[in-house]
């Protein structure tokens, strides 16, 4: 299928799965592979805003991550702050605005440094709004957001005859944000892992083998053609 004649999601979320089993597979500890891995994420970004997405969010540590060895943890923190303090440059580059999900609070103070700085410096660009997912899990997302909105109840701020689903939806993470119209998962597992689990509720699923250092153009490609195959339905359909 042609590229123009694709139908091309707005807004796609990856599970990032696969880099300790490829590192594995090249005899190479599991830290290399979390290398990779990060390098092949500014490609896909490229690549993502050539072919018409609006919006790529990555889940980059979930809030189950810190249950991982330590020296494995230590280290993820360490590249996850190399990547934020090298995203300025690659940002402005790419003019890609960048927002950070999750519960920031937890994070080093290092971090959440250079998690503002690059929000703040990227904030006007107007190329990919690339979301990173860093201490996210989507049921934390959601108690928080319900902490946040019975708060603001109590403070006679928010009335509760007035709660909907979008004034839920202003409490999370994402607010501002489309759902996600595609979601992938490299590396053949086929679950969402307290993954955008209030977004997703009407989003095409697309599961690959391949592993995420080793996910390219050609299997980007595919993915959208897979979705843009697929005919969208909202709600339950009686047949």
């Amino acid at each position: 299928m042609k590229e123009s004649e694709l139908n091309v999601p707005r807004h796609v979320a990856i599970i990032l799965d696969g880099n300790g089993r490829w590192a594995k597979k090249k005899m190479m500890p599991r830290n290399y592979g979390h290398a990779q891995g990060s390098k092949n994420v500014e490609r896909i970004c490229e690549l993502a805003y050539k072919m018409g997405i609006e919006y790529l969010t990555v889940y980059a540590f979930s809030t189950e991550n810190w249950r991982r060895p330590q020296d494995e943890v230590e280290a993820l923190m360490k590249l996850l702050q190399n990547y934020l303090s090298t995203s300025i440059k690659t940002s402005m580059k790419n003019n890609m605005c960048i927002r950070v999900i999750g519960d920031t609070e937890k994070l080093s103070e290092e971090i959440k440094k250079s998690i503002r700085d690059l929000e703040e410096a990227s904030k006007n660009n107007t190329g990919l709004k690339f979301q990173v997912a860093i201490n996210y899990g989507s049921r934390d997302e959601i108690l928080r957001a319900i902490k946040a909105l019975a708060f603001d109840v109590k403070e006679n701020k928010t009335a509760i005859d007035h709660i909907d689903e979008e004034t839920l939806e202003q409490y999370l993470d994402t607010r501002g944000i489309p759902d996600p119209d595609l979601l992938i998962r490299t590396s053949g597992e086929q679950r969402l892992s307290n993954f955008m689990l209030w977004q997703a509720a009407y989003t095409e699923f697309y599961f690959t083998d391949v592993l995420w250092p080793d996910f390219n153009e050609k299997e980007l490609q595919k993915a959208v053609e897979y979705y843009s195959g697929r005919t969208r339905k909202f709600g339950a359909v009686l047949s």
